[in-house]
């Protein structure tokens, strides 16, 4: 089996996958900054029941099972209609080959046949449209992880063995959480965005970028993601606590599905006394 090594698909396959390691690792390499966590080292080692290398080790595991996904599809695609795809790329093909409604927003050629891309006004109407289907499928995916006792019992109660949230824990899921969570959230929103496979490397690697911040465990002064998303770290360390469990489903970037259907839980960031910040719900629904 031959893949075009620098392909836009096969990139959008593993690109993301290297920037959560980077990403992750710069925050690893920081250190423990104790006077911008958000829980001390303390409550990171007793909440936590699962060993970094374990986390790692979890993480690493998942990631390969979406890759496998990915390049299964990749072939498949490929053998069937010439289509390439990534780990979310790659169930376009499955979903909808030929999305004629959304021919306006991808790649066209000039007068010698060169491909070029959309302009950066559509880019950012994909980016935008990719965001909200992204955000729509997680919350309600999500949010019924948590109603079905069973589906959390045997596969959403893993990633929230981590408590205390740290970055490179950001995709400690079971593997089938994130084929739902993670490549058909992704997919559909590649679809019905229109994106092309190149913008799509820079959607998922935002996306992972953002995944990777809100579980970052820290509040860092002059962080952007922090500034332009009400949905960051602080909001979704209350849904990682008991008392949040049933609020703040919302991920990865905005909070619009909590709010509208009642499960949003504000929350104050007040100083500790021994350094660093305490998230603290503003008001619990019963």
């Amino acid at each position: 089996m031959a893949f075009a090594v620098a392909s836009d698909e096969v990139l959008g396959t593993f690109v993301p996958v290297a920037v959560y390691w980077i990403y992750s690792g710069i925050y690893a390499l920081l250190g423990d900054l104790d006077e911008y966590r958000l829980h001390n080292k303390a409550e990171e080692d007793t909440k936590n029941v699962v060993s970094k290398s374990t986390v790692v080790k979890g993480v690493l595991v998942q990631q390969a099972f979406q890759i496998a996904v990915s390049l299964s599809l990749f072939s498949v695609g490929r053998a069937n209609s010439g289509l390439a795809a990534g780990p979310a790329l790659a169930i376009e093909s499955w979903l909808d080959q030929s999305r004629p409604e959304l021919e306006k927003f991808d790649v066209v050629s000039d007068d010698n046949g060169t491909k070029v891309q959309p302009s950066l006004l559509t880019l950012a109407i994909q980016f935008m449209a990719a965001m909200f289907v992204l955000d729509t499928w997680q919350y309600f995916i999500h949010r019924y992880m948590h109603i079905n006792k069973s589906l959390y019992k045997h596969i959403h109660s893993k990633h929230h063995t981590l408590v205390v949230p740290y970055a490179y824990g950001a995709l400690y899921n079971h593997p089938l959480e994130g084929l739902l969570l993670d490549t058909l959230g992704g997919a559909l929103s590649f679809v019905v965005s229109g994106m092309t496979p190149r913008t799509g490397i820079f959607f998922f690697c935002f996306a992972t970028i953002k995944t990777v911040d809100d579980h970052c465990g820290l509040w860092l002064p002059g962080n952007l993601l922090h500034m332009f998303f009400s949905n960051n770290s602080a909001y979704h360390d209350v849904h990682h606590q008991l008392y949040g469990t049933k609020f703040n489903f919302s991920q990865p970037f905005f909070v619009t599905w909590d709010k509208i259907l009642g499960t949003y839980m504000p929350y104050s960031l007040e100083k500790r006394k021994e350094g660093g910040f305490e998230v603290r719900p503003i008001k619990v629904k019963s």
